[in-house]
C-alpha cells in the first residue's frame, strides 16, 4: 500500500471524550497518544506495558507521523499508571463509538426486505492468572457480549465471581443496543429478570435451560417427552437437521422448536416465553460408541428450524472467542492483579480479536498479528478496517 485509504489519525477522536485524571505533573504524554500506541501494540501482539512501550520505541517514526508525541514515546510506568485510573466503562464507550463508526455496516437504502435478528452470544471468562491471594482477591471474572456472524466484541463488564455473572448480565444488557437482536446465553442467564430486560429492550432470546430452574426444564422435557412417544406426529412444530464429518467423527444434530401450548403450567411465570425447544447431538468416533447430548431452550420469538439451529450454535461462536484469548493473546497466563488494568487491558484483547477477525485477509488470527507487528501498511489496514 502506498497510500492509507482512511487516515490513521481519525483514530484518536474515538478517544478524545475520556476524562484525563491524572494529576496535572503526570501529563507529559497526550492521553490519546498513550491509548493510540496501546491499541496498536496489541493488535500487534505485545500485551501489557512493557511490551507496549518496546513496541512503540521501534515504532517511532512510524507513530511520529500521526501522533504529537510531545515528549517522545511514554515509559512503560506511563502507560501502566494510565491503563490503572482509566473508568473501565467510558473506555469501553469510545471502542464501541469506534466499531459503530467503523465495522458496522450501515442498512442498504430501498432495502424492503426485514433484516435478520442480529446473532448476539453473552457468556463469562475468567482470566485464572488474574487472583491475587496476598489481597484476598480471586480471579476476575469477564462477562461479554459478541454478535456471533459478525465477530465483534460488543461489550463487557468484569465481576469479582463467576456467580456474579447473574447480576452482571443485566448491567451489559444495557450497554448494548438489543434492538432487532437475538441474544443467546447459557443456563446460568436463564432468568426472569434477563428474559423481561431482552423483550423490553427490543430483543429477542434464546436461553438454555438447565437444573438451576428445575421446574421449567422438568416442564419442557415432560411435554417434549410425551410427544416423542408418537414420533412428534400429532406435535406441530419446526425443525431443522445437519449431519458433519471430520477426522472418523460423525455428528449429527436435529433441532426442534414448538410454540408454547396453551396448557404448559409455567405460562403465567414465563409470559415472554412463545416457543419451547430442544436440540439432539449423536456423535460417534470411529468404530467407537455412540454418544448422546439434549439440551432444552426457552425463546420469546417462534423461529425458523434453521434460525434456532443458528442461535444455537451460534452461540458457541464466544468461546472461540475465548480460545483466541488464551491461545493467541495468552490471556490465563497474563499475571495482572489491579482490577481497572486488568479490566482496561482485557477490553483492549477483545477489540483487537474484532478488528483482526474483520480484516478480510485469509489467515488465522496469530497471522494477522504478526503480519501487524511486521508491516505497518497492514496494521493500518487493521485499523482503519480496510
Amino acid at each position: 500500500m502506498s497510500e492509507k485509504l482512511i487516515n490513521v489519525e481519525s483514530i484518536g477522536s474515538f478517544f478524545e471524550s475520556l476524562s484525563d485524571t491524572r494529576h496535572e505533573r503526570n501529563r507529559k504524554h497526550l492521553l490519546v497518544d498513550i491509548i493510540v500506541i496501546a491499541v496498536c501494540a496489541i493488535i500487534s501482539g505485545n500485551d501489557g506495558p512493557t511490551a507496549m512501550h518496546r513496541w512503540a520505541t521501534n515504532r517511532k517514526e512510524w507513530l511520529s507521523e500521526f501522533l504529537a508525541l510531545p515528549n517522545g514515546i511514554p515509559s512503560r510506568d506511563c502507560i501502566r499508571r494510565l491503563l490503572m485510573v482509566l473508568t473501565p466503562e467510558s473506555f469501553q464507550e469510545c471502542f464501541q463509538e469506534w466499531i459503530a463508526a467503523e465495522l458496522i455496516p450501515a442498512p442498504e437504502e430501498g432495502n424492503a426486505e426485514a433484516p435478520a435478528k442480529r446473532l448476539i452470544a453473552i457468556d463469562g471468562k475468567t482470566p485464572r492468572g488474574s487472583h491475587d491471594k496476598s489481597q484476598g482477591l480471586g480471579a476476575l471474572h469477564i462477562v461479554s457480549a459478541w454478535a456471533s456472524e459478525e465477530g465483534i466484541a460488543l461489550g463487557q463488564v468484569a465481576t469479582e465471581e463467576k456467580s456474579n455473572e447473574i447480576t452482571a448480565i443485566p448491567e451489559l444488557l444495557q450497554q448494548i443496543d438489543l434492538t432487532n437482536s437475538l441474544i443467546t446465553i447459557d443456563a446460568m442467564g436463564c432468568q426472569k429478570e434477563i428474559a423481561k430486560d431482552i423483550v423490553n429492550g427490543g430483543g429477542d432470546f434464546v436461553l438454555a435451560v438447565k437444573d438451576n430452574q428445575p421446574k421449567l426444564a422438568q416442564a419442557i422435557e415432560d411435554y417434549f417427552a410425551q410427544h416423542l412417544e408418537s414420533d412428534l406426529e400429532d406435535l406441530n412444530y419446526r425443525s431443522y437437521a445437519t449431519r458433519e464429518q471430520s477426522h472418523g467423527r460423525i455428528d449429527e444434530r436435529s433441532y426442534y422448536l414448538t410454540a408454547v401450548p396453551k396448557d404448559f403450567s409455567l405460562k403465567k411465570e414465563w409470559p415472554w416465553v412463545k416457543a419451547i425447544g430442544y436440540s439432539l447431538r449423536l456423535s460417534q468416533q470411529g468404530d467407537g460408541p455412540q454418544s448422546c447430548e439434549v439440551r432444552y431452550y426457552i425463546t420469546s420469538h417462534y423461529l425458523s428450524g434453521k434460525r434456532f439451529s443458528e442461535a444455537v450454535r451460534g452461540h458457541w461462536a464466544i468461546e472461540s472467542m475465548h480460545w483466541v484469548l488464551d491461545v493467541t493473546f495468552r490471556e490465563d497466563d497474563s499475571r495482572t492483579r489491579e482490577r481497572t488494568l486488568g479490566n482496561n487491558l482485557s477490553r483492549l484483547r477483545r477489540f483487537a480479536v474484532t478488528l483482526l477477525k474483520c480484516h478480510p485477509i485469509k489467515d488465522s488470527i496469530r497471522g494477522k498479528m504478526l503480519r501487524c507487528m511486521m508491516n505497518t501498511d497492514f496494521l493500518t489496514q487493521v485499523l482503519t478496517g480496510q
